[in-house]
């Protein structure tokens, strides 16, 4: 009996020691009241919407779609690098804070103001990111940008971490070498890298719901956690200047800022022949707080599973339907991070386009759709996409496909599981990947999906995003 009372001390004091390195950074933060914006919502900027700084007017769909397909698959690589075992990733050097932050630039943008006075700043919304970090002056060696750097000591409420506090130990800063200033260094696999301070600023948002999404105000957090980075280079674009971590661990923005969005967020994606068109002055759109709140009689609710690393937001996929045809989710070829009957099979991310099956479940897949579909097969010239057909106007007469997740069943827009990828061709953009599931964002279109972290909870509603 009395060692069973000491293993239970155990087991509290271990998930004692969890919960307060949460509320530790929490506590780091001087709340500033903001009690008159029950929340706030921001565009979300798709990297190829004319709003969007590295829109290119000269690239076709066709273009997008084929680039979008080669930065899934380098996400996923890197996401397969994240949630690999230690002995599976022999070239992550031990002593460096590894981010999974990826160096192929994700797919949407948020723009906000950093430091006092506010210094506006296009940065990548990315839910497969925790820490949040820009490029800062002094900068011994920087990617080009076309934003002004962020000069750190112009800013009256910058702060950097000393290195014996909560915060520095939760970042994980192996490096605290000059003036007693906590220090981050990330490594990416190609040689991509951010070094810098880590500090304290206040980042603003100009809401789209004060009185109405017609007008803006501005809403501000101090004392949020960031990464300055005065040593960055590799593969980023020029045209953004850094990250917003949206991830699951304490680090992301969404845990820093609990208390005041009460540990929730949702987006609503718009189509992306409507993202990237120049006649459509449409948005999507992502919300923070009560205003994230999905409800409704459609709505359907999936668990939130939590594993390592805690940055990525697992789901279960049980099944997948085309049509009347259930096909029960098995794999031999899922990595260690989701084996076959482990919960937390799937991966949902914003920042990756096409959705990945592994490649053994998905010749399932692809042959239930050969055998159901009655169109014209034709080739991708390319060799890009492996399932594709004839179409009329971008269409094809296919079978409806729902992904089964633990009790929510999502179906998926015909126009998101088939798109038009030249002038009367449509492909399959599900497509076959070694050792991961991702459900990516063309099926989390003309969905509000809202991510419930206190918990632990995903909700899909389907809603015409356009309106939203």
């Amino acid at each position: 009996m009395e060692m069973n009372h000491k293993n239970s001390f155990t087991l509290l004091f271990f998930l004692a020691i969890l919960a307060f390195s949460h509320l530790a950074l929490v506590s780091c933060r001087k709340t500033k009241s903001n009690d008159d914006v029950k929340g706030f919502t921001l565009d979300l900027i798709h990297r190829d919407s004319p709003f969007s700084p590295l829109y290119n007017p000269s690239i076709t769909p066709s273009r997008r779609l084929r680039e979008a397909y080669h930065r899934s698959f380098s996400r996923a690589t890197f996401f397969k690098a994240g949630t690999a075992s230690e002995r599976e990733r022999p070239f992550i050097h031990q002593k460096e804070f590894q981010s999974d932050v990826i160096p192929i630039p994700g797919e949407y943008l948020m723009k906000f103001s950093i430091g006092t006075p506010p210094v506006e700043t296009v940065a990548i919304a990315d839910t497969g990111s925790d820490l949040t970090w820009i490029q800062c002056k002094p900068c011994a060696d920087c990617f080009k940008q076309t934003a002004p750097l962020f000069d750190s000591r112009k800013s009256s409420t910058y702060k950097t971490v000393k290195c014996d506090t909560k915060a520095c130990e939760i970042v994980g800063s192996t490096s605290c070498v000059r003036k007693n200033v906590c220090e981050y260094e990330m490594s990416y696999g190609d040689q991509s890298h951010s070094v810098g301070d880590v500090a304290f600023e206040t980042f603003t948002f100009d809401t789209l719901n004060f009185p109405s999404k017609s007008d803006k105000r501005k809403i501000s957090f101090p004392d949020v956690v960031f990464g300055c980075g005065h040593d960055n280079g590799g593969t980023f674009t020029n045209l953004t200047t850094g990250i917003v971590g949206l991830g699951g661990s304490n680090l992301s923005i969404v845990k820093q800022l609990e208390k005041e969005v009460v540990g929730s967020f949702s987006y609503c994606l718009i189509p992306l022949d409507l993202s990237s068109s120049s006649a459509s002055n449409a948005t999507s759109h992502i919300s923070f707080g009560p205003l994230a709140r999905v409800s409704g009689p459609k709505v359907v609710t999936t668990p939130i599973i939590l594993k390592e690393p805690r940055t990525y937001y697992y789901i279960n996929l049980e099944s997948v339907s085309v049509g009347k045809k259930k096909l029960a989710f098995k794999s031999s070829r899922l990595s260690s991070f989701a084996a076959d009957g482990e919960l937390g099979n799937m991966i949902i991310d914003s920042g990756t386009t096409l959705t990945l099956l592994p490649s053994d479940f998905y010749e399932n897949l692809e042959s239930t759709l050969v055998d159901t579909i009655k169109g014209k097969r034709k080739e991708d010239p390319t060799g890009t996409f492996a399932l594709c057909y004839e179409s009329k106007n971008g269409v094809i007469n296919a079978p409806e496909i729902v992904f089964h997740f633990t009790n929510a069943d999502v179906g998926l827009l015909p126009t998101s599981t088939f798109a038009e990828i030249d002038e009367g061709l449509a492909c399959l953009t599900i497509v076959p990947a070694d050792e991961i599931a991702i459900f990516g964002n063309l099926a989390q279109v003309n969905y509000l999906i809202g991510y419930d972290l206190i918990h632990e909870r995903l909700s899909f509603l389907p809603t015409d995003c356009t309106k939203h």
